[in-house]
């Protein structure tokens, strides 16, 4: 039986990973990095899963250096690690800003030129680049996943703050904002990892993108949330010009609205998961778009 060993389990995508590995009957255990004897523990599995690592910080507090420990630091000391056990798959979990964060001009595969903005973006592309350039034993493969903006229960990131406004009947006011984008359920992102691990003796190491199959709108999603609610939204569409004048301001103010999430819910940008479901031989992730929106939404209510 697979046995595998997830870091970062105490998290929103770790949670929904360790309940779904779990009912699909894998053993899995957990390592907690914060434990400052971790590198010690002896290893017994068979795939480790990284899932460690600092997010995005839209209060502006965090300095290069701590994303650099937590995204670069870390996962640098887990592979070491990796490499001295008996495991034969390690997947890092890293993120679509280490290739773009803003509006893409063009499809993003896995070829696109990497245009990180953040030190969140520059850490998890350093994190990548150090991946990548480690030689392998020949009994050892290594899967980096660059997930979409990834939802679902549990998450507390940009929909839920969408969420809120509609729900109390708030005006949306970024209707001016013409965009699309892709996002990736938790459920999907699970199953990926899932045949990842279980194609493990077949699967090229590698760099691949994670998102679902469909791109969503943001107005798509607006009227997602109405429905669901049973609450009409309110679209206002004030000049972009002035929306940017006030995000700016929410920077220095400490304000919902900075120009960070401003960009993260208006700008465009739509990514290939080709390879990934060729190199896995899926045609369709279990779950559209819109059904996984659907979950998601839900789970607020709930």
């Amino acid at each position: 039986m697979n046995k595998v060993l997830i870091t970062g389990a105490s998290g929103f995508v770790g949670k929904n990973l360790l309940s779904f590995l779990r009912n699909t009957h894998y053993l899995v255990e957990t390592l907690s990095l914060r434990n400052p004897d971790w590198e010690n523990n002896s290893i017994s599995a068979n795939v480790i899963v990284n899932l460690v690592g600092k997010a995005h910080d839209h209060k502006g507090k965090a300095t290069e250096a701590d994303f650099m420990e937590s995204n670069l630091g870390l996962t640098r000391r887990l592979f070491d690690v990796f490499l001295k056990s008996d495991a034969s798959l390690f997947i890092h979990i890293s993120s679509i800003a280490a290739l773009e964060e803003e509006n893409a001009l063009a499809v993003v595969t896995e070829d696109y030129i990497p245009n990180p903005k953040s030190f969140y973006g520059h850490s998890k592309k350093m994190a990548e680049e150090y991946l990548l350039s480690q030689a392998l034993p020949q009994n050892k493969k290594m899967i980096i996943l660059r997930p979409t903006m990834i939802h679902g229960p549990g998450d507390k990131g940009n929909l839920v703050l969408l969420f809120k406004i509609i729900n109390k009947g708030i005006p949306y006011p970024l209707g001016a904002f013409d965009n699309e984008r892709s996002f990736i359920g938790v459920d999907n992102l699970c199953y990926v990892i899932e045949r990842i691990i279980n194609s493990r003796h077949t699967i090229i190491s590698g760099a691949y993108n994670v998102a679902d199959d469909e791109s969503l709108s943001t107005l798509q999603i607006i009227n997602t949330i109405g429905k669901i609610t049973n609450k009409k939204a309110l679209v206002l569409k004030i000049p972009v010009v002035i929306i940017k004048f006030l995000a700016k301001a929410g920077d220095y103010l400490k304000l919902p609205l900075n120009s960070k999430r401003l960009t993260k819910m208006t700008s465009t940008m739509i990514v290939s998961n080709s390879k990934i479901k060729e190199a896995l031989s899926i045609e369709k992730l279990p779950l559209s778009a819109q059904e996984s929106l659907d979950r998601t939404i839900k789970s607020f209510i709930s």
